[in-house]
């Protein structure tokens, strides 16, 4: 058998010294973060760990089923921890209010795949080439021989699912195949992930698709699709932020579209885009990145503060020049 990678080695020698470890995500967690942490916070579970699992924000609707018992919590402070293990986040700031609850930790361990990942850990393994954080935590499980239970398989199934568009997306590699290959083997019940996942939305994100369908614009010849999602659309229709994850697919995948862009109201005077690119010469995180925010290179966001007006005229503005790039 082949040795252990450095770096492996490094995160497991620190997990053998620790005795209390906090599983950390990002805001507004997508099936990534969520099935990553749960997954590693059960295997460390049962190399009796005492496991934390906090996100700023309450898990979606659609994933809940990976969580029956409850263990993704809120943060709080006072907390100390021997170690703190982030999952799926690209930047310490991501993290929101979990930031100031795990000032009182001995070491923080960052694992991404995120190319835009700011290196914010004591150790960090950041491996952009992976479709997912999901694949990550099973190549660490798969080396540090934990079991994967058929629980973790589900968990790590719908990481791996959700982060590459159902095996769609280009960034899927053969290895991601073969991974989700064994967790079937393993127990994960495809059935149940993919009815969860992609075929069981609540009534008020269908309403919200509505209005997506009734007030997307196209711009740039039509290579540019963009819709705004503001506080008064949630009311109205009832819905939550965490329905609009996959609206922006809606209209991507109109055919003359090259970018989508999703304008959504955070707050007064600040607008949360999320962009995705269907041409691979159209790098979106690096659209991202000059507005302070990051992702991959065919699906990146950022937030950003100013009138709502005014940051939809520099981000299609910003796109429009991408696009001019690849002529």
């Amino acid at each position: 058998m082949k040795s252990r990678p450095q770096i492996i080695e490094r995160i497991l020698e620190r997990i053998a010294e620790s005795r209390t470890i906090c599983v950390v995500g990002h805001v507004r967690p997508d099936g990534d973060c969520v099935g990553s942490q749960l997954a590693l916070a059960l295997a460390l579970r049962g190399e009796d760990k005492r496991i934390t699992i906090w996100n700023q924000d309450s898990v979606p609707a659609k994933l809940r089923f990976l969580d029956p018992a409850g263990l993704l919590a809120k943060p709080k402070r006072g907390e100390k921890f021997d170690l703190v293990i982030a999952t799926d986040c690209a930047s310490f700031e991501r993290l929101g209010t979990v930031g100031p609850c795990i000032e009182q930790r001995k070491l923080l361990i960052n694992i991404d795949h995120h190319g835009s990942n700011t290196r914010y850990g004591d150790i960090n393994w950041i491996s952009s080439r992976e479709p997912s954080t999901g694949e990550l935590i099973y190549r660490l499980l798969k080396w540090a021989r934990w079991p994967i239970t058929p629980t973790i398989a589900n968990s790590l199934f719908t990481a791996i699912s959700t982060d590459t568009g159902s095996f769609q997306y280009p960034s899927t590699r053969p290895a991601t195949y073969h991974t989700a290959a064994d967790l079937v083997k393993r127990g994960a019940d495809l059935a149940k992930v993919c009815n969860e996942v992609y075929q069981s939305y609540p009534l008020s994100r269908a309403r919200l698709l509505r209005h997506v369908f009734n007030k997307f614009r196209l711009a740039h010849e039509n290579q540019i699709a963009y819709f705004w999602l503001k506080q008064a659309d949630y009311t109205r229709t009832g819905a939550e932020p965490n329905d609009s994850e996959g609206l922006i697919d809606h209209i991507r995948d109109i055919e003359p579209v090259v970018v989508a862009c999703v304008f959504e109201e955070a707050a007064p005077n600040l607008t949360r885009i999320s962009l995705r690119s269907k041409d691979s010469r159209v790098n979106v995180s690096e659209i991202a990145q000059q507005f302070g925010g990051g992702g991959h290179s065919a699906a990146a966001g950022a937030r950003i503060t100013g009138s709502l007006l005014a940051t939809q005229r520099r981000v299609i503005k910003a796109i429009k020049h991408a696009l001019a790039a690849v002529k």
